[in-house]
């Protein structure tokens, strides 16, 4: 199985909601898939997680096969894992459209995302909250997509980090300064009370778990929270 073909309008340089299933109910995990499709989600976010890289486990291949056949959006998979190039194939294959891959896990990271590339997915590098943006500023050019974690990966709830959206203006200003056209994505802690600070300070895709599958309204959440992005990203 490959990846289905990214719609034209999900690649434009837009500001994109990305609900992560990390928080969602697995008892019924392909409803809530679908029901954050229909409140107007555009990415589908799955955290991988081995035990080793991060203190938790999480999913693997066959739930990122199984939530390809039950939604029309991009699967947005982040490999929180040690030795990720074993396991490329196997989520691309799955149905992976974008594989996020951390600097502190990738030994060869450009080789890593050529690999991906290759493969038919988009590529993208993610760093930790301590981890310094020169640890990818060599390999930004490659990429489709640079995540910037806001909590300490390994588990959902965990309460934003302040101090990383100076590190995501950064990244902007270095993305913009080289005229690359990379999305820059926030994962940690987002919810509709700071959305817009994060938007403000550059991203362009938000992940949020909690901040979504734990309200009771999903369409009025993922709305609200678009709101605040259009109230601050120009500001």
């Amino acid at each position: 199985m490959k990846p289905k073909p990214m719609n034209p309008r999900t690649l434009e340089r837009a500001k994109k909601i990305s609900p992560s299933i990390l928080s969602a109910d697995f008892t019924q995990l392909g409803e809530e898939v679908k029901a954050v499709e229909k409140a107007g989600a555009d990415y589908i976010h799955v955290d991988v997680m081995d035990g080793h890289f991060v203190p938790n486990i999480t999913v693997g291949p066959p739930i990122v096969e199984a939530l390809h056949t039950v939604t029309s959006l991009p699967l947005d998979v982040h490999l929180m894992i040690q030795n990720p190039d074993d396991f490329l194939e196997a989520f691309i294959e799955a149905g992976a459209n974008i594989l996020t891959v951390h600097v502190e896990a990738a030994v060869h990271l450009h080789r890593t995302m050529m690999e991906i590339k290759k493969r038919g997915a988009r590529a993208g590098i993610s760093l930790n909250p301590a981890t310094p943006l020169c640890f990818i500023e060599p390999v930004l050019e490659y990429a489709d997509l640079a995540l910037v974690m806001a909590v300490n990966p390994g588990f959902s709830g965990q309460e934003f980090i302040p101090a990383v959206v100076a590190k995501i203006e950064q990244l902007r200003q270095m993305i913009d300064k080289k005229g690359f056209s990379l999305e820059v994505e926030v994962d940690g802690g987002i919810k509709i009370e700071n959305i817009g600070l994060v938007a403000k300070a550059g991203a362009d895709v938000f992940v949020s778990g909690s901040g979504i599958f734990k309200t009771p309204n999903y369409q009025k959440t993922i709305a609200e929270m678009r709101q605040q992005i259009e109230k601050y990203k120009n500001k």
